[in-house]
């Protein structure tokens, strides 16, 4: 009988042991802007699939660039009950009111890749150095044009930013203006719409058909008398590819109108292919699967309890947010491979 009521002791105890981790480990609502865009989506899977593996429940959602959907979505969240939020914006001015009642809840809030703004109740900021990521695209952009192996031009180019709603945008333009005003200042670059200001730049909702189009007006503008555009600096791959699409239509890349210089961002696989195929010149890569494993360390740190890994602030209008701000590089034809392809980030199939 002694036995019995032992064996009976430590199966209920084993029984409650896993309860209460269960519970300590908790739910975690993961809030996406679209799946419009790859990156999004490896980001979603990677942080989902990261969490899962260390037994959190996941709510993961996209909200395809509806505000209101996604306002919504979070707060489904919290009536179902979360431990914490780990939210990617669409408009990170917009969630002011939700991200208040997750922190009465008790709700750890994460900022992914966008910062949430004009909130005190943003807990940390999972980032790629957005000043940085900037810095790198104005960085390609001269180095694509010989800049920075002593080619003096002058050099016609043509600024792209990102839309106005996303807190990233603003940083990417500083951080590439960083780069190319000295270059402006003393006629090396010139921008022949004397579009510089980011509010002439920004192309709303990241569109690539807003991107298109402008590009088209451009070149109508200031580019139809002989004049050629030899650079772009682009913030997105979504934008580079409308770019490209309005300077192809008008003869460049064939014939002797050589293509510009065009930057971009995410390494999409579209235009991966445009890299290979001799039209986009560059784009940055952000790696997702490690932007999410800050995210997940984050979110596993402070549910712990435990002392919170941050190397960094952002300042997002209301308070300064404790940040994991990581780095991202360059890539071109002379590097791809190596670093999207043997990483696995990839496929070679995807590429043919």
């Amino acid at each position: 009988m002694m036995k019995k009521l032992i064996a009976l002791f430590l199966a209920l105890s084993l029984v409650g042991m896993i309860t209460l981790a269960t519970a300590e480990t908790g739910r975690v609502g993961i809030a996406m802007p679209t799946k419009s865009s790859e990156r999004w989506i490896h980001d979603g899977n990677n942080l989902k699939d990261g969490l899962e593996a260390l037994g959190y429940t996941v709510d993961l959602q996209y909200a395809e660039d509806d505000v209101d959907a996604q306002i919504a979505q979070v707060e489904n969240m919290l009536t179902r009950g979360v431990d914490a939020l780990v939210i990617a914006s669409i408009d990170g001015s917009t969630l002011t009111s939700v991200l208040k009642h997750a922190k009465d809840q008790g709700v750890v809030t994460i900022a992914y890749d966008r910062l949430l703004v004009n909130s005190p109740d943003v807990d940390y900021f999972a980032t790629f150095d957005s000043i940085a990521i900037g810095e790198l695209q104005a960085t390609s952009l001269l180095t694509g044009l010989g800049v920075l192996d002593g080619a003096e031009g002058p050099f016609n180019v043509e600024l792209f930013a990102g839309s106005l709603d996303d807190s990233n945008t603003p940083l990417y333009f500083e951080g590439a203006m960083n780069i190319l005003k000295p270059y402006l200042d003393s006629g090396v670059l010139v921008v022949r719409s004397g579009q510089t200001q980011l509010s002439q730049c920004a192309t709303e909702g990241w569109d690539s058909l807003k991107a298109q189009a402008r590009m088209d007006n451009l070149v109508s503008a200031h580019y139809s008398s002989g004049e050629t555009c030899d650079g772009v600096l682009a913030p997105y791959d979504g934008l580079s590819i409308g770019i490209l699409s309005a300077l192809k239509a008008v003869g460049y890349g064939s014939g002797d109108m050589s293509m510009p210089i065009v930057t971009g961002q995410d390494c999409e696989v579209t235009s991966v292919k445009s890299m290979i195929a001799g039209e986009q010149y560059s784009s940055i890569f952000n790696n997702t699967a490690s932007l999410a494993k800050v995210a997940v360390d984050l979110t596993t740190q402070a549910l712990s309890g435990g002392e919170v890994e941050t190397n960094s602030y952002y300042n997002n209008g209301s308070i300064d947010v404790p940040a994991m701000a990581i780095s991202a590089i360059i890539i071109t034809i002379d590097n791809y491979e190596a670093e999207l392809i043997d990483s696995g980030y990839i496929s070679a199939d995807a590429l043919k």
